[in-house]
């Protein structure tokens, strides 16, 4: 797969907001999703990690930075365990 340019700064910008879902949901200190059991938080933390791991395996890359897309993944991969 080859995207442009504008394409790919599109896919990273939407994969930063799959961050923060992520983020959001783990921290009980905000309001976002707090009306959701923890299995429901679980699940959307998921479905976020799964975009973000199938997103980051895309070739394409160039230079973008996956430094905080990492440590979401991360962070959801250790919240999926709790």
């Amino acid at each position: 797969m080859s995207r442009e340019a504008a394409q790919i700064a599109q896919d990273h910008s939407a994969m930063l907001g799959s961050v923060s879902v992520i983020t959001n949901v783990i921290d009980d200190d905000n309001e976002f999703c707090n009306d959701m059991t923890l299995a429901e938080k679980k699940e959307r933390v998921a479905r976020s990690k799964g975009y973000l791991v199938h997103m980051k395996a895309l070739d394409d890359w160039g230079s973008e930075s996956f430094t905080t897309i990492d440590a979401a993944i991360s962070a959801a991969n250790t919240f999926a365990d709790s």
